[in-house]
């Protein structure tokens, strides 16, 4: 694939969502990362049901101390290794107002280091607090990038280099939101629906599948 067909389908992505965004609901840099934290093996839709109930009660780090783990695991029981994740939740916190005032630090080694942080959520951060032209590749950009042929891999830390060295630079930025909403509703891991594909034409992956009869 040469840079001519990636500006071609990042070109018509941008034509689709001019300003795609993450589906995880917050409204502060801390919010973001305590969703995305959560978020790890669990969908956003539970992650958002549970968010809205536990930020309307403590939505800072100095909040959800006084809350504690015991106070914090009851908003995200129905979320995946909630009990694991309520410890990183507290942790992070405790870091948070210990080592950066309560707040969210701009800079990524610091992020990396708070407890259930890694380099992913840390990108997600990065990118969509604070506008750093960051690529986190989960499962669907992984899988997107392997199949349409934008950036082979056979480790995320691979596609994410290649994505970085790749995608043309008008496009970065926004990036990480295409190939995500693009992996989720029609590039699927089990069925794509590449009926419906705005870039199927573009795109190198062989067994192209039809709509349903």
């Amino acid at each position: 694939m040469n840079r001519l067909v990636r500006e071609q389908i990042f070109s018509r992505l941008q034509a689709l969502n001019p300003n795609p965004t993450t589906e995880l609901e917050y409204r502060t840099p801390f919010e973001l990362l305590a969703a995305v934290l959560l978020s790890a093996q669990a969908t956003d839709i539970s992650v958002n049901a549970a968010t809205r109930k536990l930020f309307a009660v403590a939505n800072t780090p100095q909040g959800l101390c006084c809350l504690g783990v015991a106070g914090v695991e009851p908003y995200i029981r129905t979320i995946g290794l909630f009990r694991t994740k309520a410890k990183h939740l507290i942790a992070t916190c405790e870091i948070l107002i210990r080592d950066h005032g309560g707040e969210v630090p701009e800079d990524r080694d610091a992020l990396e280091a708070l407890p259930g942080v890694g380099r992913k959520t840390a990108n997600v951060v990065l990118n969509t607090a604070f506008g750093w032209e960051t690529i986190a590749v989960d499962t669907h950009i992984f899988r997107v990038s392997n199949r349409t042929g934008l950036a082979h891999g056979k480790t995320v830390s691979e596609v994410e280099k290649r994505l970085e060295r790749l995608v043309p630079a008008e496009f970065k930025r926004q990036a990480h939101h295409w190939l995500i909403l693009h992996g989720r509703y029609i590039c699927k891991a089990r069925k794509p629906e590449c009926w419906q594909c705005p870039i199927r034409d573009l795109c190198d992956y062989r067994s192209k599948s039809f709509p349903p009869d």
